[in-house]
């Protein structure tokens, strides 16, 4: 009994002060166990706004393998395919009605961000008010040939009568590559629409239906390259991959001028955050920096960089803070660049 009283003393003597920060380190310590208990049990969705079987589908399918191992309470993780106006339907159903607790996961066309700038009524989105979890490597666009249209470079493929490549749809990642490819770099593009994602342009490329296409090159066949079925022409990224030759030119190194330079960069810089994860912005701060840590883990986790080896998927990550300094750059473009761009990117 005196040994409590003691202890009772002792607390009542403590200053205001001093008592209110016990009471806040210890609040602090329970929210931040009850975050870490919060996942047991439970299933994480990674919601793809593609078809199965692209770029960004296999990302996901990824990560979704390892990814619970490093999250606390080990939860499930499945993945989703939700396609529909070039991953805007997936990023409707994530801000107005996923859940808001940190257990839906959305991964989006990074192109739209570009589009919230260029063409905002069609694409009112502000980017900034996600909060960010990473990608898993910067984009590495690539315009390709099939190897029966007998082009090596790109002097070859800009006197060609027409390139027949695909698109998803319009304001993608494809469909601004090719209008870079078309309408500064002067190749006779005739963009076929109507392809639910990346694979069924591949397809359709193998068929004879395309002549090629602007992708990311880890979603290309490795095949394609090993066999010599295509020829890179152009690159838009300062990124590179093992298999993609180092005498394909960059197309800000060979901008025909310092205002397409400016274009170019201002429709590719999206590209630097890679295929983003993100949550809505209501997810409390406890359970993004869960969901940041575990991803971050992830991505070093040998298992998993095994696993993207056997894909041919290459790892570069941008985490969740890196991207958001990326996105606010962007959002800085000066207003004559964006409306330069906008014109590069009408159709």
């Amino acid at each position: 009994m005196g040994v409590q009283m003691n202890v009772v003393r002792r607390v009542q003597a403590m200053p205001a002060c001093a008592l209110a920060l016990a009471f806040s380190v210890a609040a602090a310590c329970n929210t931040t166990a009850q975050a870490h208990e919060f996942y047991a049990g439970k299933t994480i969705t990674l919601l793809v706004g593609y078809a199965a079987g692209g770029g960004y589908d296999v990302n996901a399918r990824m990560l979704s393998r390892h990814l619970g191992e490093h999250i606390p309470g080990h939860p499930a993780v499945l993945v989703v395919n939700m396609p529909g106006a070039g991953t805007l339907r997936a990023l409707e159903y994530l801000q107005r009605t996923a859940p808001k607790d940190g257990t839906v996961i959305g991964l989006f066309d990074f192109t739209q961000i570009t589009n919230s700038l260029l063409t905002p009524q069609k694409v009112p989105v502000d980017f900034r008010k996600f909060k960010w979890i990473g990608s898993i490597a910067k984009d590495l666009a690539v315009c390709y040939v099939w190897h029966t249209r007998n082009a090596k470079t790109l002097a070859d493929v800009q006197k060609l009568s027409v390139v027949h490549m695909g698109r998803t749809n319009p304001g993608s990642s494809s469909d601004l590559e090719q209008k870079i490819f078309s309408k500064i770099f002067k190749v006779k593009v005739q963009s076929v629409a109507g392809y639910a994602g990346s694979s069924e342009a591949v397809l359709a490329v193998e068929r004879g239906e395309l002549d090629g296409g602007c992708l990311t090159w880890s979603s290309l066949p490795p095949n394609w390259m090993a066999q010599n079925k295509i020829v890179p022409i152009l690159k838009l990224s300062s990124a590179t991959a093992p298999d993609l030759p180092a005498s394909v030119p960059n197309a800000l190194d060979i901008a025909p001028d310092k205002k397409s330079q400016q274009i170019i960069r201002m429709l590719t810089a999206s590209g630097e955050v890679g295929k983003p994860f993100v949550v809505p912005l209501s997810v409390p701060d406890d359970r993004v920096a869960i969901l940041r840590e575990g991803f971050a883990a992830t991505v070093k986790d040998p298992a998993f960089l095994a696993d993207a080896e056997r894909l041919h998927q290459p790892v570069s990550p941008t985490l969740g803070t890196d991207a958001t300094k990326i996105l606010d750059d962007i959002y800085a473009t000066p207003p004559d660049v964006v409306d330069a761009a906008r014109a590069v990117a009408s159709d």
